[in-house]
């Protein structure tokens, strides 16, 4: 009833505008292709083995072994054979439902495992010399030991500083002096310097019969003292065709003597370029 006392019909609901959802005061859980969502999907299918966590990962059967017996603190040279194959059956049972190509690895291992208490069971017999004999279970031992040395080795060198994976190599850049490099001479260029100035000097020799003592070191220091003060000489000019073959021969050994001491470089700007001598120790 309004304020006048008559009856008033109840208003229809309000149309709901396009688009909008019909849930009122609530916060959309998430949107599907710009829709919003209010409730989770019940027909949302996950497969089985999308949420599957594996916490331990082992290299091996003897890997899985000495896990178990380390794990519980197991002297390893008294091993409890029944709960440790216990144990290991558990996981050889969950990994061959998944993957049996791995699984077939660990079976023989297991199968050692069930042999080995078997034979522990059975009263044991004594040797032919009367000795007590061996325990079934040293030869599982010994891999263990053995196996358990090799990966602590192997741990040892992983934790050795590796190239590329906790060190890199060093590499610096050096600029190159601003000095200028010639080029080294070619030494066919050097022998063919060498027979043009001997066939000039054929050219000039003089037919006189003489006996000259001629010294190396002697025509070295002749060549240095030429050299002395001058940058460059050219290679022909350090020889005097006129003196003859054999004083060209003793200076031209000079110079090469000169050369593998070091006291003198020579030079040659590019291919078939002319010769330049200058002393080592003095610039360009």
């Amino acid at each position: 009833m309004n304020s006048s006392g008559q009856a008033t019909l109840p208003q229809p609901p309000e149309p709901a505008l396009a688009g909008m959802p019909q849930v009122v005061d609530q916060v959309a859980l998430a949107r599907l292709y710009g829709e919003p969502l209010f409730a989770m999907p019940t027909d949302l299918y996950i497969p089985p083995d999308a949420l599957e966590v594996f916490l331990e990962a082992f290299e091996g059967p003897l890997d899985l072994l000495l896990y178990l017996i380390r794990k519980q603190n197991f002297n390893i040279l008294d091993i409890p054979m029944a709960g440790v194959t216990r144990q290991y059956l558990v996981y050889v049972e969950e990994i061959r439902s998944r993957n049996l190509e791995l699984a077939a690895e660990y079976l023989l291992m297991a199968a050692m495992l069930i042999e080995i208490k078997s034979r522990m069971l059975l009263p044991p017999k004594k040797t032919a010399e009367g000795q007590e004999p061996e325990d079934p279970r040293a030869e599982l031992v010994r891999r263990l030991l053995e196996y358990e040395q090799m990966k602590a080795a192997a741990f040892r060198l992983n934790e050795v500083p590796q190239m590329g994976r906790d060190v890199l190599r060093a590499q610096v850049f050096i600029e190159q002096s601003l000095q200028p490099r010639f080029p080294d001479v070619n030494v066919v260029d050097l022998q063919e310097a060498w027979r043009d100035i001997v066939k000039r000097a054929k050219l000039v020799q003089h037919h006189k019969i003489t006996r000259e003592a001629l010294s190396v070191r002697e025509h070295m220091s002749i060549v240095l003292r030429r050299l002395q003060g001058r940058k460059f000489v050219e290679f022909e000019d350090l020889f005097d065709p006129s003196r003859g073959v054999s004083v060209l021969i003793v200076t031209f050994i000079a110079m090469l003597e000169l050369a593998k001491e070091s006291l003198i470089d020579v030079t040659q700007a590019e291919a078939f370029a002319p010769i330049y001598v200058r002393l080592a120790y003095q610039t360009a």
